[in-house]
């Protein structure tokens, strides 16, 4: 019974280390894992789909918070939504980020990013995590994170890059094309657009 438990405790420490982990220090830690394995890997720097994907998929997007960034991109319109069409849109606008945030992982060369230390009080619930990317023959490019605390740790809800939310810019669009179709012309739009193979090459800038 005893070594049960102990297995038990030891299985939990990892869980518990990464609830406790301090959100710049995620940030630091998750974006100086990725930058090494794009710098040692050849397919990924050569744009491999399918191995970028992957590695977003098991290093970056598990420290998001997707159905509340769905919600913010959604605004107002979110109240029409129901259970299965929230469920829908959460679902394909995460397809798109992850196809978004692969094409612009796979942009990466010798770029480096510098994370800021952040400032918090104690019991803190939320913060913003700021960091720049540091080029050759460019200015640094700022990128902040919007994040709150949840029961398993903390998780990004918004991405500002140089001055530009990511839900709000996507919260135009969508308020159009709800204006147009109701919720369900902005699943559908979302998933042609999940379809088409140049899905998250032009939204990557944004």
């Amino acid at each position: 019974m005893l070594r049960k438990l102990l297995v038990t405790l030891a299985a939990c420490v990892p869980l518990l280390a990464a609830a406790q982990e301090a959100p710049d220090a995620l940030v630091k830690r998750v974006t100086d894992e990725v930058l090494a394995i794009i710098k040692a890997d050849k397919d990924l720097q050569a744009g491999n789909t399918q191995k970028v994907v992957s590695l977003a998929e098991q290093k970056v997007l598990p420290h998001f918070d997707f159905a509340r960034m769905t919600r913010l991109a959604v605004g107002k319109n979110w109240q029409q939504a129901n259970d299965a069409q929230k469920e829908s849109l959460t679902k394909e606008f995460r397809t798109l980020l992850v196809r978004t945030y692969s094409t612009s992982l796979s942009a990466y060369r010798n770029q480096t990013i510098e994370v800021k230390p952040t400032k918090m009080a104690a019991g803190d619930k939320e913060t913003t995590v700021r960091t720049q990317v540091i080029q050759q023959g460019g200015p640094p490019i700022p990128i902040d994170y919007a994040m709150e605390k949840v029961d398993s740790g903390w998780k990004v809800y918004d991405v500002v890059i140089d001055g530009a939310s990511l839900v709000t810019t996507y919260r135009s669009s969508f308020n159009d094309q709800i204006q147009k179709g109701g919720i369900d012309g902005l699943v559908k739009t979302l998933a042609d657009r999940n379809q088409s193979p140049q899905a998250g090459k032009g939204e990557a800038k944004k």
